[in-house]
């Protein structure tokens, strides 16, 4: 592994480390603010079909907001590889942080390797990583493309998510079955291109 590739592996394990203990959950807390919510929206929180909505909904959130462990081996390009590595339709979730609706759809994540390989699986896990959380779009997507711009310092790294906004399909506007697409791309596959051309537009 070239020293930049251990570098950016060992910032991106300490990284999830931090974020296991910072902002952690307070699940009691959480439980009083729903149902101090409810009481705010008009509710009895007495009534039998909401005296357990409280725990439901912090757990709910709890489940939308951790990401699950893993981790993040490399292998060496031993064959030297050198053409594109796409992975198409990653069905994901996430949590706008305005308005605390889910947006859902789906990612196509790609690279051209360099000296490193990434297992498949990994490029939805990295994915999952980022989109358990309070998110935007827009974000989310350079966050993937900058961790794996970072892990393997490949020659190109693309990144494009499709998905639908429930902030926006049921409040509002009310464009139900709109889709938001968004893109990043590096290296060689800033510009367009045959590679380029194999991601979904």
């Amino acid at each position: 592994m070239s020293s930049h590739s251990e570098v950016a592996l060992r910032l991106l394990e300490d990284d999830i480390e931090q974020d296991s203990s910072v902002g952690a959950i307070d699940l009691a807390a959480a439980r009083l603010a729903v149902a101090d919510l409810l009481r705010a929206l008009g509710r009895d929180v007495n009534d039998p079909h909401l005296s357990d909505t409280p725990r439901r909904v912090t757990g709910a959130f709890e489940e939308m907001l951790t990401p699950r462990t893993t981790s993040w081996t490399t292998f060496p390009n031993d064959e030297g590889y050198n053409d594109l590595v796409l992975v198409k339709n990653i069905p994901f979730n996430s949590l706008c942080q305005h308005h605390l609706l889910p947006f859902r759809g789906i990612a196509h994540i790609g690279y051209l390797p360099g000296e490193r390989l990434l297992g498949l699986s990994k490029l939805a896990r990295a994915l999952e990583m980022f989109s358990r959380d309070l998110q935007v779009q827009e974000r989310l997507t350079k966050q993937v493309a900058d961790w794996l711009s970072d892990l393997l310092n490949p020659r190109g790294v693309g990144v494009v998510l499709e998905a639908e906004h429930l902030c926006m399909s049921l409040r509002g506007v009310q464009s139900a079955g709109t889709t938001t697409r968004t893109a990043t791309f590096y290296g060689d596959l800033a510009v367009g291109g045959p590679l380029r051309d194999q991601f979904p537009n």
